[in-house]
């Protein structure tokens, strides 16, 4: 078999695990799904590249909670990008999106992409929502760096006592750049039951020397679909004894419906909603999948009725 002919491995979370030096880890890649996202609107480059790192961040945060519900990745600052968010539910289903100001993003320098120029002073808010009758989790922290990457790894130092390591990419890929990718590695310490972080004598070389063979990775390797997970993660890791676990599938799909949206509209005085009609009917496009609802006198009248 050819490398070309050999099958994809795509849009997956893979579990692994180091057994020699007690890290655990995910390894994310994401292809046809984070182009089905960025590619429902038009957003400028950096815009675009912004998300997509936020949703390959967020798959890869998710991966390592056991929840129920939604995990959520915000960030809002007062720069061009005023916010930017990816949700995860525990089914696998993915969905994003951001608020930016066109002309302030126009006037960014050519090759000014860093979270300071994008989002400027801020924070990265992480939540956990497993619906009703339970606690919201949420963690917040100052957006720090020049990347949300270090922004997180801040987090996880500062809140969770937690030594986190990873590295995303993202970008366009093929001859006309038709197709955005995404991949990430995340290791962590494994805690002990009870919480406590496992410490050994050669702890901070296991550490060290991780962190070395983690940031040997090329975006290329990360982002390529014909280059397997577990290959990858044997080229980088054989010697640490990477144990991994079945791969779990990831999906585009946004939770809006007609259901949904009736119920915003309901929730609204009739006077405000009459005021947006167009053309007789009122329409709401979802912000992130950009579907559009329409409801015409008779649709809103049976809104209100219910």
């Amino acid at each position: 078999m050819t490398y070309n002919e050999r099958p994809l491995d795509d849009d997956v979370i893979q579990t692994f695990q180091l057994d020699t030096s007690h890290l655990r880890g995910r390894f994310v890649r994401l292809g046809g799904v984070l182009d089905e996202i960025l590619s429902r609107h038009a957003y400028p480059e950096p815009v675009a590249d912004l998300l997509g790192q936020t949703i390959t961040l967020a798959v890869a945060l998710a991966g390592m909670l056991k929840y129920d519900g939604i995990f959520t990745l915000q960030a809002k600052g007062d720069g061009p990008v005023g916010m930017i968010v990816a949700d995860v539910t525990s089914a696998g289903d993915l969905r994003g999106y951001a608020h930016f100001d066109e002309d302030r993003v126009a006037d960014l320098a050519p090759g000014a992409n860093s979270i300071p120029a994008l989002l400027g002073k801020g924070y990265l808010a992480f939540t956990v929502d497993q619906g009703e009758n339970t606690e919201r989790y949420q963690g917040i922290v100052e957006l720090t760096g020049a990347t949300l990457t270090e922004s997180v790894n801040h987090y996880f130092r500062q809140s969770e006592q937690l030594e986190t390591g990873m590295t995303v990419t993202v970008a366009r890929q093929g001859s006309e750049g038709e197709g955005w990718r995404g991949g990430a590695l995340l290791l962590q310490r494994m805690p002990e039951e009870g919480g406590t972080l496992v410490r050994a004598s050669d702890d901070e070389d296991d550490w060290r020397r991780a962190m070395v063979l983690m940031s040997s990775a090329t975006p290329a390797e990360l982002t390529d679909p014909r280059l397997p997970a577990n290959d990858l993660l044997f080229r980088l890791f054989h010697e640490e004894g990477v144990r991994v676990w079945p791969p779990v599938p990831v999906r585009a799909g946004c939770r809006c419906s007609r259901e949904r949206v009736s119920t915003v509209l309901r929730s609204l005085p009739r006077s405000e909603i009459e005021e947006l009609k167009v053309d007789g009917q009122v329409q709401v496009t979802c912000q992130f999948c950009s579907n559009t609802y329409g409801f015409d006198d008779g649709e809103l009248a049976r809104v209100y009725e219910g």
